[in-house]
């Protein structure tokens, strides 16, 4: 898969499919961007399993935090990594430890491993490098073009409300 660009019908999949994502390098700093991602995705609905070794047994915006994939006891959909590339591949080596195997590793804005990612991709998975769910799920569902920026996605269709903290969302396969 070509990993510098992504279609919107493949992140809109991926976020519209997915129910559960473990945050591996929360930060329970309300100034860091992986505690705003925690918080973006528990308001739209998300079940969220904050991954920090340092805060385990603490909490993020609520939510327990754990040592590591493997102790949060329940199956993940995603594995979201805020942390540095080359970090990546034993993240994505306990994530393909984990049973059931989550269906998509992502890895945050300036995060990218290739060959991590072809690992992962190898097994089945689907692999979004250098992106944020958070963005990009306000990108699809037009809440970033509240504050000016140009979101690549034009629709004549009114925007269906939904649940969340803003009022905008995906459409959600149940």
């Amino acid at each position: 898969m070509n990993h510098d660009s992504y279609d919107d019908a493949y992140i809109r999949s991926i976020l519209s499919e997915v129910r559960s994502v473990a945050v591996v390098g929360a930060s329970p700093n309300p100034a860091r961007p992986s505690f705003f991602v925690v918080k973006y995705l528990v308001n739209k609905g998300y079940r969220v399993f904050p991954v920090n070794p340092g805060q385990a047994g603490g909490e993020i915006f609520g939510q327990l935090v754990h040592a590591r994939l493997a102790d949060i006891g329940e199956p993940v959909d995603m594995v979201d990594i805020f942390r540095a590339s080359d970090a990546v591949p034993p993240i994505v080596d306990e994530a393909l430890a984990l049973i059931p195997l989550p269906q998509v590793i992502w890895m945050q804005l300036t995060v990218r491993n290739d060959a991590a990612a072809a690992k992962a991709e190898a097994t089945g998975l689907r692999v979004v490098m250098n992106r944020c769910p958070k963005i990009e799920y306000a990108r699809l569902c037009g809440e970033i073009g509240w504050n000016g920026v140009n979101s690549r996605v034009l629709s004549s269709k009114k925007p269906t409300m939904r649940g969340g903290f803003q009022s905008y969302g995906l459409k959600r396969k149940d």
